[in-house]
């Protein structure tokens, strides 16, 4: 068996360009710590739909990890309403 070290972007990984791949990854690490953020209140999925003012299927979708479903705008308007201070660092790519 031939293990590969991957690189710091699991979409670049499989196959997508650097901006999409990068794109990917912002949005799957948000979506991440609102999942993180419902698990912790012990919310239903209709209790979190509530609270940040969606439909019930919005927020499974969001659970299930439905990247396609969720611009970066929204994501980061749903953590601001959760009470969290989201902050993004741009860092040169490594050569």
């Amino acid at each position: 068996m031939e293990v590969i070290q991957g690189r710091d972007n699991v979409f670049e990984d499989i196959g997508f360009d650097r901006a999409e791949a990068a794109s990917l990854k912002v949005r799957a690490d948000l979506m991440l710590d609102l999942r993180r953020y419902i698990q912790a209140n012990g919310w239903t999925q209709r209790q979190a739909a509530e609270f940040f003012g969606e439909s019930q299927p919005r927020i499974s979708n969001l659970m299930k990890g439905d990247i396609g479903r969720f611009s970066v705008d929204k994501l980061i308007n749903m953590l601001t309403r959760a009470g969290m201070q989201v902050e993004i660092y741009v860092k040169p790519q490594a050569a």
